[in-house]
């Protein structure tokens, strides 16, 4: 057991050393000829499991769309535009409004271009959008530089050389006169909204000048990733912590336990361990621990063959998969009104006797482990719809460590009061008895089991934009739920299993209805959420609230700075600190936070009154005055736009690269908490805004 408990301590210790930089695309590019004046450039990315990269030709308002963008072409001419090449995704975004094209696994883009001259230069970038279901990358940039002779040269020697090159410069011309007139008209379509944000850019560099000198903003760059670091910023392995995991997988073992199949298995422990321990107590104290931890060794081997079936990548997939999520809806469905007494789920009894009378024949080490198999297989018809439940949920997190450490805390709490009986077999006496009061247990995770299978088919509703589990569908099947539950818990609902073991006129016991009153009161707190209440306690699980047809609750959050000078100089003076915001006006995880975070009247009274919120737009297309080369994680990169500064104030100064990312500052640009990123849970958020305040109070 111990052994157990220290290897599952090193695999925590190692998931959760998390980095935070993200490099979930890598692209390669390369220069097509045929030897005749036509060419394509090409780009070939691969993307890791769970991510996507958008298409080209995304509408206006949407997320980033691929494009090639040219800095320098010499003796050649762009033909047509970007084309993308690969199996195309098609969805509906409902945070949009829009049609979304994208590519999961691999995907090509290709330009085509037109030899004019026989030397040519091209030097130019492929821009790409690509995000996940919680993280989105900033506009990311692929360098293109190539210059050569070009194959019409060959040609020449042929003798149509010089026809070649006086058509070649000709039709360079007409194409250098075509791409001026569409530069310049769109250079005129845009010229207002560009003067407008240059203005803007120039009074927020004034603004800042004059609070802050040169020394100021260049402390304001300093890196702060180690500090960040100490602080425990948030990992990008899951939404749930391996703690968590573990914590809920012990629930689960400790559930398992009052089920009524596992309490037939006690005495056979019993009478087992006795049989092997009649004259040496020290060998049967060996055995009995031996007994658990065959029990911890089968549960967690279960755990490791999902992770093995399943592999690292697509469990990460599946958290986003519409099709995983609403089969997973659908065997919640079957465990829940399995626990209410509609069929039992059970393997056949042929297994649990073959293996129980092996266990008594065979001698050793291995008659143990076949008595665990004992356990396990005799209890399936109990324990299988709660391992299945932590088994959805750590999958589903998208951690390939989740469900071998979940499925560990579930042995590990069935295995130790089984090592106990197995040591001390007159701890029997002491045991409470079965009654029905376990058949009320298995109801109650009947509808856990229910409310909680809402949370998977509400995925595959987002992900197919089908509208048919909006926020407030959802609270009101989760009231009806809930009430259901509180009704039985009092007594005032039965079930058919309820004539089992007692008389249907007795009151239920008074904790049941404590925990009936319990269930009532959270069922008349979710009513006001039907109206657009925050509703924090189940934030995490329903819709976010833009999915909600009729909200009263209107208040939106916008950020006063988009400029990082300017609004910390704004902080200075106020002496509040600061949240910067790295977002981007086609994140679409960063409009969920916004709409279902920001919204809360608590959230949005801290971020308006006690903090300066900065948001910088990581895809501002908005040109710097002159481009500024940088190293950046080892690699030299063109910064040419505002998003392009932004994006690499993030990588460079905090070390991260996704969005949305959410980090508490100081007025010098030192981290007062953990960093946060994209979790729909309105408390853990005001925890987050509460301890940088805390802190920035402190100092």
């Amino acid at each position: 057991m111990t052994l157990a408990l220290m290897f599952v301590t090193v695999i925590l210790a190692h998931a959760q050393m998390g980095n935070q930089r993200l490099n979930p695309v890598t692209f390669t590019s390369q220069l097509k000829t045929d030897g005749s004046a036509n060419a394509e450039i090409v780009f070939s990315g691969k993307i890791q499991a769970g991510w996507h990269i958008y298409s080209t030709n995304i509408p206006d308002g949407g997320p980033t769309s691929a494009t090639f963008n040219v800095g320098k072409l010499e003796g050649v001419e762009l033909v047509g535009k970007l084309t993308p090449r690969g199996k195309e995704i098609s969805t509906h975004d409902p945070l949009f409004d829009m049609q979304l094209r994208y590519f999961e696994g691999s995907v090509q883009f290709v330009q085509k271009i037109k030899f004019t001259k026989p030397d040519y230069k091209i030097e130019g970038y492929l821009e790409y959008g690509a995000c996940n279901d919680q993280n989105c990358m900033p506009p990311t940039a692929v360098d293109f530089n190539k210059s050569g002779k070009s194959p019409a040269v060959a040609e020449g020697k042929a003798g149509k050389g010089a026809k070649a090159a006086t058509e070649a410069a000709a039709t360079a011309d007409n194409a250098t006169a075509t791409t001026a007139e569409t530069a310049a008209a769109a250079e005129q379509e845009g010229e207002a909204l560009a003067a407008q944000r240059a203005d803007s850019l120039a009074q927020a560099d004034s603004a800042a000048a004059s609070v802050l000198s040169d020394a100021d903003k260049d402390a304001l760059w300093q890196p702060v990733v180690k500090q960040l670091q100490q602080l425990g910023g948030s990992n990008d392995l899951s939404s749930h912590g391996l703690f968590y995991i573990f914590f809920m997988g012990l629930v689960g073992g400790l559930l398992a336990l009052v089920m009524p199949c596992i309490w037939p298995i006690i005495p056979m422990t019993v009478s087992f361990f006795l049989k092997r321990a009649k004259d040496d107590k020290r060998k049967g104290i060996r055995d009995a621990v031996t007994y658990g931890i065959s029990i911890i060794v089968i549960y967690l081997g279960l755990g490791l063959l999902v992770t093995a079936i399943f592999g690292p990548s697509t469990l990460n997939a599946l958290s986003t998969n519409a099709v995983f999520n609403v089969f997973i809806f659908l065997l919640l469905v079957i465990f829940a009104v399995s626990f209410f007494g509609w069929f039992e789920i059970k393997l056949p009894d042929s297994w649990a006797n073959a293996v129980d009378s092996k266990a008594g024949n065979a001698t050793g080490l291995l008659s143990i482990f076949l008595m665990a198999f004992t356990l396990v297989l005799v209890s399936f018809s109990c324990t299988a719809p709660i391992i299945g439940l932590l088994l959805v949920e750590t999958v589903t997190s998208g951690n390939w460590v989740g469900p071998a450490v979940g499925m560990f805390g579930f042995a590990l709490a069935l295995a130790v009061p089984f090592t106990l009986f197995a040591m001390f077999p007159t701890l029997m006496k002491k045991s409470p008895k079965s009654g029905s009061w376990m058949n009320q247990i298995k109801v109650v995770l009947g509808f856990v089991e229910l409310a909680f299978s809402l949370k998977f088919l509400s995925v595959a509703d987002l992900a197919y934009g089908w509208h048919l589990m909006d926020r407030e569908v959802f609270l009101s099947l989760w009231i009806v739920i809930f009430l259901a539950l509180g009704c039985y818990l009092i007594g005032w609902l039965k079930f058919r299993t309820d004539e089992i073991g007692g008389d249907l006129r007795k009151p239920m016991p008074v904790p049941a209805i404590m925990l009936g009153l319990c269930s009532l009161a959270f069922t008349v707190y979710m009513i006001p959420g039907l109206w657009g209440a925050p509703c924090k306690a189940v934030s995490a699980f329903a819709p976010p609230i833009n999915t909600q047809d009729f909200n009263l609750n209107t208040k939106t959050v916008e950020a006063k700075y988009t400029n990082y000078e300017a609004g910390m100089a704004a902080a200075k003076t106020l002496g509040k600190p600061v949240l910067i915001d790295f977002t981007g006006f086609g994140c679409v995880n960063c409009r969920k936070m916004e709409a279902a975070v920001w919204t809360d009247p608590q959230v949005a009274d801290k971020l308006t009154k006690d903090y300066v919120l900065i948001s910088l737009f990581v895809d501002d297309k908005t040109p710097l005055p002159e481009q500024i080369k940088v190293m950046d994680n080892g690699q030299q990169r063109t910064l040419r736009t505002v998003g392009d500064k932004w994006s690499y104030l993030q990588s460079h100064k905090f070390g991260a690269n996704a969005q949305p990312f959410y980090v508490a500052v100081d007025n010098a640009g030192n981290p007062l908490t953990a960093s946060h990123s994209y979790k729909e849970d309105v408390a853990d958020y005001l925890d987050f805004l509460n301890k940088g305040l805390d802190a920035y109070k402190a100092n």
